[in-house]
């Protein structure tokens, strides 16, 4: 077994358990309070279990501190992936999408994610999901807009014809028929149920 790692004598207890009730996060908070312990002469056992924590992490939370001074008790995140497409890819894709493809050459009237996602291969070499590079283009401020479709024999001559021929019918309604309730239960109208003779 290895001796024990001492703490940096530049802090004491009193001001660690401080900073611990200023501190913006949690996890400093509970690694302030288990080193605090440590200065006020409990073990590490006692303080891995006073933190909820294995020994081990007691360790590495020393060697954090000792290391680093309180930034070091801050839990660090990996950060998650890094982007694929760099701020020049972004701008070319940008530049394609505002642009919009010329149908004699990339056959296509409108961009679909498959074909940009094509392109981003063959000029970038990189591969994204068509789910993905569509959230990409959304964050980037572009929505999908298709014009509406024309029939090829569709007649617009006709078509203001029937606009114009077409009457208004404008109708003033009728008086109000009070309605009765049936003996089925329905609403009817008034005249409308025959007599029974």
């Amino acid at each position: 077994m290895g001796s024990p790692l001492s703490l940096r004598d530049d802090h004491d207890s009193s001001e660690l358990r401080r900073l611990a009730r200023r501190s913006r996060h949690a996890g400093q908070s509970r690694h302030l309070l288990a080193l605090a312990a440590i200065y006020d002469g409990a073990s590490r056992g006692e303080a891995a279990l006073l933190a909820g924590t294995d020994r081990q992490s007691i360790r590495d939370w020393v060697v954090r501190f000792n290391a680093d001074g309180l930034d070091g008790l801050v839990d660090r995140h990996g950060g998650g992936q890094k982007a694929r497409l760099t701020q020049e890819m972004l701008s070319a894709l940008k530049t394609r999408l505002e642009e919009g493809p010329i149908p004699a050459v990339h056959g296509v009237v409108r961009w679909r994610l498959c074909d940009l996602c094509g392109w981003l291969h063959e000029t970038y070499g990189v591969s994204l999901s068509e789910t993905r590079l569509g959230q990409i283009i959304r964050r980037e401020g572009f929505r999908l807009l298709t014009a509406r479709p024309r029939h090829y024999r569709q007649d617009t001559e006709a078509q203001d014809i029937f606009k114009k021929s077409s009457p208004v019918s404008w109708r003033q309604s009728g008086p109000d028929i009070p309605e009765k309730i049936s003996k089925s239960g329905g609403l009817t109208r008034r005249g409308s149920a025959r007599k029974r003779s």
